[in-house]
């Protein structure tokens, strides 16, 4: 029978070791959680051969005395909590007291530090077993730790080690967190004696512009959300900026990265209406919330936590983010928006479609003088607040029967009708579902087509939820359907094909997910169906009706299908196309 033991305490902290250093990028992350908790202001990190030859971090923390340096290197020791009341209110990066003794039993590690009152410094070093004594040595306030030769004791382990330049990828990429994480705290990379990145202190917009790139700080929404127990802020991709990975999303609880499902899946619900097939958005947010409402000792690499009410923290993140992207084309990029954690909902139209009169004729007119300088000031003034209040402008007429132009005080703005009109029917027919409101329209004419037998023996299993979407059918024939009324918010489209498409759902997945988990989708088969064609030839009424209708929409920049509406080329755009002023 075999024998129980204590494990040797060397072999305990390379197991420990199996869980906290999985490569360079992981040591790196605990060393620079240890900088930041130490209050460090600026921090050097230095890497030789990606991190595998050496990772050295030094910082202007509050420093180790000299005999704390051997605590510091020792499994289960810790500033950072005493009490199990500390631990279930970590504010701290760092708290269990394992990765450095983890980490030193798997390299050669030299710990140099001064606080700031001390006369000097003091190093201490480790080689994959006991520490040595404290030595004197020369070091500014602050600590410097070096880890070389990582897994030098268990070739075993280096042997799944990828590449330099691999493992310098994945340390960048720590860091890039860490800059995010930390927008006031200056940070420096090098690596093989090259400077990889700088990033000075700065405001947070200034660090999420300098680690994601202008582009996105530019375009991205802003969100903001919440009070002082769960507050959410950052930034959030337009959904037609999205990527084909997942690479450039950040998700931060309590100034700690995290990679978080409930999080992510919030977040990625609520792109759910707008994205584009398999791409991904991109965003930067942080999650404020009482350290008592979440656990951050799930897993030894403390990047996974557990919230004590996930529901509710995903439905605010959910309806954040939502109402953010939710924008009308009324609103800027990045612009500061105050949002409810409420969902919100659209208006239904006055009238089916967008037939409704608008007496646009001499608002165009005035608009156009306007911005040629030739309206008169009373005019004008009037005028200029029409632009105010009507961002997309005003029709000046079809291109090829598919594209809106439009004028607007900023230039020309270029509308896919059909995109649009799709994006309007889809929430209007979602919120008169949701409050029980989806109007029928009987059809003058009944409308009759052929159908296979599966869609007649789908319709007469399916009369009641086909009733509340609005449709009233009826099998004819073993191989024909009339159909007597359909939804008034969709009455103006291709109505056979209108029916095949909602009999084609309902089969396909049944009748009940299609009412409940799949309702969206059913909802943006009937707005595709139902929107205005292209080729269909509009009146300028028409055009504006339809501008107008999409200023209303929340998430109106965008199709069903994550595609843009519309698109804003401006007079300096148009300057520089034609050359003008060269």
């Amino acid at each position: 029978m075999p024998v129980i033991r204590i494990l040797p305490d060397t072999l305990i902290s390379q197991i420990a070791a199996g869980e906290v250093v999985e490569r360079p990028a992981s040591v790196l992350k605990e060393l620079l959680e240890n900088s930041l908790d130490a209050g460090a202001q600026a921090i050097g990190v230095t890497l030789a051969q990606g991190g595998t030859r050496q990772i050295r971090v030094t910082d202007d923390g509050a420093g180790i005395a000299r005999d704390d340096l051997p605590l510091a290197l020792a499994r289960h020791a810790t500033s950072k909590i005493q009490t199990l009341a500390d631990l279930e209110r970590v504010a701290s990066l760092g708290f269990r007291g394992e990765a450095l003794a983890s980490i030193a039993s798997v390299a050669r590690v030299a710990l140099i530090s001064r606080p700031a009152e001390a006369q000097h410094a003091w190093r201490i070093a480790v080689e994959g077993g006991p520490a040595g004594a404290p030595e004197p040595a020369a070091h500014s306030a602050g600590t410097t730790l070096e880890v070389n030769d990582l897994y030098f004791n268990t070739p075993a382990r280096r042997k799944f080690l990828k590449s330099e330049a691999t493992e310098l990828a994945h340390c960048a990429e720590m860091f890039r967190r860490i800059a995010l994480a930390r927008p006031g705290v200056a940070l420096t990379l090098r690596h093989n004696a090259r400077v990889s990145a700088h990033y000075p202190a700065a405001d947070l917009a200034a660090r999420i512009a300098a680690v994601m790139g202008d582009a996105f700080a530019n375009g991205a929404r802003r969100v903001e959300a919440g009070g002082a127990a769960l507050h959410l802020h950052g930034l959030a991709s337009p959904p037609s900026e999205a990527k084909a990975s997942r690479d450039a999303q950040y998700l931060f609880v309590n100034g700690r990265f995290v990679r978080d499902k409930l999080l992510t899946h919030a977040v990625r619900e609520a792109y759910a209406d707008v994205l584009h097939g398999d791409r991904h958005p991109a965003y930067v947010l942080y999650l404020e919330i009482d350290p008592a409402m979440v656990d951050v000792n799930v897993h030894p690499a403390k990047i996974e936590v557990r919230f004590r009410d996930p529901r509710a923290v995903h439905q605010f993140v959910f309806h954040a983010v939502q109402k953010a992207l939710a924008g009308t084309a009324a609103q800027t990029p990045a612009a500061a928006v105050a949002i409810s954690t409420e969902p919100q909902s659209v208006p239904l139209p006055t009238t089916a479609g967008w037939q409704r009169p608008l007496g646009v004729a001499q608002p165009v007119g005035a608009y156009t003088a306007m911005l040629s300088g030739l309206a008169a000031p009373a005019a004008r003034s009037r005028v200029e607040a029409d632009a105010v209040e009507h961002p997309l402008g005003f029709a000046l007429g079809q291109l090829h029967g598919i594209y809106i132009l439009a004028q607007n005080r900023d230039g020309l703005v270029l509308v896919d009708m059909h995109a649009a009109h799709e994006r309007i029917l889809y929430e209007n027919l979602k919120f008169a579902l949701a409050h029980h409101k989806v109007t029928a329209q009987p059809l003058l004419i009944p409308v009759t087509f052929n159908a296979d037998a599966l869609d007649v023996a789908t319709l007469e299993d399916n009369q009641e939820p086909l009733a509340r979407l609005g449709f009233e059918l009826a099998a004819l024939s073993p191989t024909a359907i009339v159909v007597r009324a359909v939804p008034a918010l969709v009455a103006q489209g291709d109505i056979p094909e209108l029916v095949r498409a909602v009999l084609r759902d309902m089969r396909e997945y049944g009748a009940s997910q299609v009412m409940t988990s799949r309702q969206d989708e059913l909802l943006g088969t009937m707005a595709c169906h139902g929107a205005v064609r292209a080729r269909r030839q509009l009146s300028v009424p028409e055009m504006n009706a339809l501008l107008r209708e999409m200023e209303e929409t929340e998430r109106a920049g965008q199709c069903n299908h994550g595609r843009p509406t519309w698109y804003q080329m401006s007079l300096a755009d148009l300057d520089r196309l034609f050359l003008r002023g060269r």
